[in-house]
């Protein structure tokens, strides 16, 4: 059975870049570009791992990571936050928000996918 993989991000460009790392590796990607659907889609799709981007209009990668470790029916669920934000202080709120990895825009291959394997 393949892996099903939710990327969270609202850029279009990042999503397609993701799911063809992840297709040629045998996951199964699930794209969301509104980070207000996330509960609904985990529920509907059931993903092994979550890939979340944290700028984004409505409700912020933080907030979505916040809100799914503090329900226990998501909490279980690895959260690894895909983000431009890369300074120690951004990666440090992403823990505190429960974030299980971190991984940074521009990103090589090998990053994503290594984030990814840890988790799925």
């Amino acid at each position: 059975m393949h892996k099903k993989v939710l990327i969270v991000d609202d850029s279009p460009a990042e999503v397609k870049l993701m799911q063809g790392l992840l297709e040629k590796e045998g996951y199964w990607p699930i794209a969301l570009h509104d980070p207000k659907r996330v509960e609904e889609t985990i529920t509907s799709e059931r993903p092994s791992v979550i890939l979340l981007d944290i700028v984004m209009p409505g409700r912020n990668g933080f907030q979505v990571c916040r809100d799914l470790k503090g329900n226990a029916e998501f909490n279980s669920i690895p959260v690894i936050m895909v983000t431009s934000k890369d300074s120690a202080s951004d990666k440090f709120w992403g823990e505190q928000q429960g974030a299980d990895g971190y991984v940074t825009k521009p990103f090589t291959r090998e990053d994503l996918l290594r984030a990814v394997r840890r988790f799925a």
